[in-house]
């Protein structure tokens, strides 16, 4: 297998060892089918870094872990490789370990991996429950900082939290609906809101902002949920069509957990109209669904601000930049078909 890179690089980026890498590469057998397609997916992730082979300046290998829908997933990983070459003099290196459904018990093993294996640093996306709270507290105790990237785990150990202000979503997403819903009439209205799990500390900030300001400015707006579906397209057409059929008046969505197209097919099953439709990231299901104005509107922030901020995170917990470095929280971009940003036309 021709290649590049240094053995202990790929061993490292495969998170295998240098014996492992050695007999995948010159086919001698021996080696798990995943171990083999480890070691093919940390050269391919070498080949797509080394663009920034040459900087001159400090290394540093970090891992992005996500439970998270891989269209998103994908979104987070583009922006983190187009924010790393602008990091100069640094030189930033990433592992991926993604996933669209991981248990618990699988995840703190990945962050228990890592902190066996070693790395400057963890840009985690999880639920906020203990065992994740432990597991960020052993990377700690080994010196390996951890950023929290969308949603965060406040009671962690984590260094800092990158992403939106989840409950200012919240609030422009109730705004937009009543906006386009209409004053109160003799009908009554429903918006239904959609979250992926009632573990992810950011969807639990945006459903809180959201229903804060349906409350207090917009009661006769009715607000229902359906949750756990984790933004998978059967589970979410299922929890969203039994929700429709128990609740008439719905006419609105606030989509924060994804799976819309899931959720519209739900509504034409059963022929119900849904006059508004509020979401979040511009992923690769969501810009066709807004350009053919199935969604009103898109709630987007600027994930390779955030990418740059997380990282410049992990290199002031290591001393390569300044300590106290300030967090600006990313602004809520309300993105119709109308001013789709250039990156995504």
């Amino acid at each position: 297998m021709a290649h590049p890179h240094l053995l202990k690089d790929i061993a490292s980026q495969a998170g295998t060892s240098l014996a492992t890498v050695d007999r995948v590469l010159n086919q001698r057998g021996g080696v798990r089918q995943h171990t083999v397609r480890r070691v093919e997916q940390a050269l391919q992730e070498l080949e797509r870094q080394k663009s920034q082979v040459g900087l001159v300046g400090r290394k540093f290998l970090v891992d992005l872990v996500m439970q998270t829908p891989e269209r998103f997933s994908r979104l987070v990983r583009n922006a983190l490789e187009q924010a790393m070459p602008g990091l100069h003099p640094a030189i930033f290196r990433a592992r991926y370990h993604l996933a669209e459904d991981l248990p618990v018990a699988q995840l703190v093993a990945t962050l228990d991996k890592i902190a066996q294996q070693g790395s400057h640093g963890v840009l985690l996306k999880a639920p906020d429950v203990p065992e994740v709270v432990q597991a960020v507290a052993r990377l700690q105790h080994k010196g390996i900082p951890v950023v929290t990237l969308v949603t965060d785990v406040p009671g962690s150990a984590r260094r800092a939290y990158v992403g939106m202000d989840n409950r200012a979503a919240g609030h422009t997403a109730a705004y937009l609906v009543a906006q386009w819903l209409g004053p109160a009439t003799q009908a009554p209205a429903g918006v239904l809101i959609s979250i992926s799990s009632n573990h992810f500390r950011g969807e639990e900030e945006r459903e809180i902002g959201f229903r804060q300001a349906i409350r207090d400015r917009y009661p006769h707006i009715a607000v229902h949920e359906v949750s756990e579906g984790l933004g998978l397209h059967e589970a979410t057409v299922g929890l969203v069509r039994q929700r429709l059929r128990l609740c008439p008046e719905v006419q609105a969505v606030y989509s924060i957990g994804g799976a819309n197209a899931a959720i519209l097919e739900a509504f034409a099953q059963l022929q119900r109209p849904c006059r508004v439709f509020i979401a979040h990231d511009l992923d690769a299901d969501n810009l066709p669904l807004l350009r053919a104005g199935r969604l009103q509107a898109v709630l987007h922030h600027d994930l390779q601000h955030d990418m740059r901020q997380a990282c410049f995170q992990l290199m002031a917990a290591h001393g390569a930049a300044p300590a106290g470095l300030p967090l600006p929280v990313s602004s809520v971009q309300v993105v119709t078909p109308f001013n789709l940003p250039q990156h995504s036309l």
